[in-house]
């Protein structure tokens, strides 16, 4: 009788990094009016970018996790004004879970091919590191972002890459 083999064990599978764009949050009120215009209008410095990444969809449960810098509290009225005279802010870096990866305003920009656990630990480490105070245009979400998808694809500057390849290319395959 034959000895069944053990099974070969493969590679962890590539973890796919995303880039999304939200709306910015802002003050109730015109702020936020304002705000939201300018993303329905698809003008690209009025959205928040952030980083996803979703493991192996084989993977029962796998749920994507999000990473941004923002300010600590972006609907307060003085974080507004300080946007606006590019002052620097208390900032944070959020890490959370959502179920799916959105299907708009939403760009595969690479994988990080040392697995999940690695592309998480990597994103985590970066975030730690990253200084938390924010001046609008300066050191925003869109440095964050940029850094961190160089730290897990190698890519540089994704963003104006996207800027410029906006014609829906690149936008989200599932």
């Amino acid at each position: 009788m034959a000895v069944p083999m053990p099974p070969v064990c493969t590679p962890a599978a590539p973890t796919a990094v995303y880039v999304a764009a939200v709306p910015l949050r802002g003050p109730k009120g015109p702020a936020q009016l304002l705000m939201s215009a300018g993303y329905s209008l698809g003008l690209w410095d009025l959205q928040h970018f952030m980083v996803l990444l979703r493991p192996d969809p084989a993977q029962a449960q796998a749920q994507a996790l999000v990473f941004d810098f923002q300010p600590r509290d972006p609907e307060d009225a003085l974080a507004a004004l300080a946007v606006l005279s590019r002052s620097e802010i208390p900032g944070v870096v959020r890490r959370r879970t959502v179920r799916r990866v959105p299907n708009r305003r939403c760009w595969l920009v690479g994988r990080c091919c040392d697995g999940g656990h690695a592309a998480v630990a990597a994103a985590d480490s970066f975030s730690e590191q990253w200084p938390t105070g924010l001046v609008v245009g300066e050191h925003d979400c869109r440095d964050y972002t940029n850094g961190l998808v160089e730290v897990l694809t190698g890519e540089k500057r994704v963003l104006e890459s996207l800027r410029l390849s906006r014609s829906g290319r690149r936008q989200h395959q599932r």
